[in-house]
């Protein structure tokens, strides 16, 4: 009896004991992943921050290198030069070892010699920088003016053209109606303008008027539990409310890449001019399609693909140095002038005549003011990998330069609510707005955490 007794307590013992460590286990395991994801948000939280800064510092090093673009055009305007391209690179210090070598090999330094740099084994980050001025923004028709509305009907319109699309345009989409590009293209503008009139996307400047008739009803004609929101978009995903924006578009038009940001075509966050110096070739020819319709390049399929691997080509042997310093600059090229105008040729594509180049400088933009930062926090441990991503949008349009906020208080201090921030209708911001507005970092306008 007293065997039995002492067995049967074993079993049950081993069995208590097996469950507290499984339990104990588990309760470990989880704290050490939710210990990794914070120290992951944070490491994300500081690439932001870094990112934030690189950008800020650009017009300094535009300064640095504007002796040299003058030796090249002393007419000519100094760009703005992409450092957010190399951040990789230059945040190398502040990243784990192999980033920090990496730096040292680029800029021949030896950072060891440096305090307080590096992560110390704890992660990495990965960032990257996009610029939101290089798409297409789509949400320039909320500003509800006719000008807005006629200049994305343009590059709407101009992104859609080429005919190898021609087939996109003639099958159901997801909702079962047949969408041609005119319906796509009104249907993105009802959407965000806040008038009830419909759109007719007309180029030539034929605008809707309040004998065009209402906006179309086909959501709730299909059955979908919502209707137009007559009010910008809040993010890029909402897009896919539109009518006709199915996967077939999506992949096409709007990001054909979704694991590269950088190749997304549209915005909903830029500032209404698209940066012809970072737009890749598929903006590019959306762009000249706009201003020129009838270019050869928008109606051959093969002159068309001609153009975006000539541009493309183009743009890897500059190294991301920036193509033109103005506006205009990029027009004269696009007419067979400029450094790039002959490669163009040699590529096959003919001059191209705009219907109106004072008003294509008013599309286009060669400073961009708006950036999309997305930094992924990297935990390693024990055979494991802990990834949290942020995606912040940042907004430097009312940022000031470090050195204009120095000359502003005499370099004594950088109190931004020393320099005079214009408002709204001809007001000026009080001190603690203009403490926000006026940050060389920019203003964050969208924050997301995965």
């Amino acid at each position: 009896m007293a065997l039995v007794m002492v067995l049967l307590s074993i079993v049950v013992l081993t069995v208590y004991l097996t469950e507290v460590q499984a339990e104990s286990t588990t309760a470990f395991t989880s704290a050490l992943a939710e210990r990794d994801r914070l120290r992951a948000e944070y490491l994300a939280t500081s690439g932001v921050n870094l990112s934030r800064m690189l950008v800020a510092v650009e017009p300094s090093v535009r300064a640095m290198v504007e002796p040299m673009f003058k030796l090249l055009n002393p007419k000519g305007r100094t760009p703005q030069i992409p450092v957010w391209e190399f951040s990789d690179q230059v945040l190398g210090p502040f990243n784990d070892a192999a980033a920090a070598e990496g730096f040292s090999a680029l800029a021949n330094v030896d950072t060891s010699a440096g305090e307080n740099l590096g992560l110390g084994g704890l992660g990495r980050f990965e960032v990257t920088i996009v610029d939101e001025d290089s798409k297409i923004d789509v949400n320039i028709a909320a500003r509800g003016d006719i000008i807005s509305r006629t200049r994305l009907a343009q590059q709407l319109l101009g992104l859609m053209a080429p005919p190898q699309y021609n087939p996109l345009f003639e099958q159901e989409d997801l909702d079962g109606q047949y969408s041609d590009r005119q319906t796509i293209c009104a249907a993105m503008i009802d959407w965000v303008d806040s008038d009830q009139d419909r759109e007719p996307c007309d180029p030539r400047g034929a605008q809707a008027t309040s004998g065009s008739g209402s906006e179309d009803n086909v959501y709730q004609s299909i059955g979908l539990p919502y209707m137009r929101k007559n009010a910008a978009f809040d993010s890029l995903e909402e897009l896919r409310l539109v009518r006709g924006v199915g996967d077939d578009f999506w992949a096409t038009f709007v990001d054909p890449e979704p694991n590269k940001p950088k190749s997304r075509v549209m915005t909903v966050w830029g500032q209404g001019r698209i940066n012809v110096n970072t737009a890749n070739a598929q903006t590019l020819l959306a762009v000249v399609c706009a201003g020129a319709p009838e270019a050869e390049v928008c109606l051959d399929p093969i002159k068309a693909a001609s153009f975006i691997s000539t541009v493309t080509l183009v743009k890897s042997f500059t190294a991301g140095a920036p193509l033109f310093g103005s506006p205009k600059d990029f027009i004269v090229t696009m007419q067979g002038g400029g450094m790039v105008g002959p490669y163009l040729a040699m590529g096959g594509i003919s001059p191209v005549k705009f219907r109106s180049p004072a008003e294509m400088t008013k599309i286009i933009t060669t400073e961009s003011k708006v950036f999309s930062v997305y930094v992924t926090g990297v935990v390693p441990a024990q055979g494991r990998e802990t990834r949290v991503t942020v995606h912040a949008v940042i907004d430097y349009r009312r940022a000031v330069t470090l050195a204009d906020m120095a000359r502003a208080t005499g370099g004594a201090t950088t109190d931004p609510s020393a320099i005079s921030v214009p408002g709204l209708n001809g007001t000026t911001l009080d001190p603690a707005m203009a403490r926000i507005a006026t940050s060389p970092a920019g203003t964050v306008v969208y924050w997301r955490t995965e």
